[in-house]
């Protein structure tokens, strides 16, 4: 992630995460980087459906699409971004080696990323499919094709 906080920084641009089955993992990588306090404003870990809601995800597209929907990482990415005011907001969203017996839709080993550029007001999204054993090997996958990501659209 240095490249992206030095073209954060570059840019005077900010971010901030709405992260679910990440664990904050984007947001502690970002800020394993030195310089990362100029870039990110702020990070929610929201792992449960009521803390998405607080957090702005309508109950509506939740209820319409699933918790593991791009639509709800489209909401994830605006509202965290318009909460802090950041240029950019991501919203992940997905299962990691388990199933949920709260949220029985949407496939296992699938995760939606959103990524939300307000000065923009668009989104650039993806899905993929985790295939490793562990949870965090997962979570890294998932971390190195956001870090790719976010240097495309920069």
């Amino acid at each position: 992630m240095k490249k992206v906080v030095e073209k954060l920084i570059g840019l005077q641009k900010t971010i901030s995460t709405m992260e679910s089955c990440t664990g904050g993992g984007v947001v502690n990588a970002l800020t394993n980087v030195e310089g990362a306090s100029e870039v990110i404003r702020f990070s929610a870990v929201t792992y449960s459906n009521e803390f998405k809601i607080k957090m702005g995800v309508s109950r509506e597209i939740i209820d319409t699409y699933s918790v593991y929907s791009m639509e709800t990482a489209c909401e994830m990415s605006k509202n965290i971004s318009k909460f802090t005011g950041s240029d950019y907001g991501v919203g992940i969203t997905g299962k990691l080696n388990r199933s949920d017996k709260s949220n029985l839709r949407g496939l296992d080993n699938e995760v939606f990323v959103s990524i939300y550029d307000a000065r923009k007001d668009s989104f650039t999204n993806f899905k993929t499919f985790v295939d490793k054993d562990s949870r965090a090997e997962n979570k890294e996958d998932v971390i190195s094709l956001i870090e790719k990501k976010l240097l495309e659209i920069m």
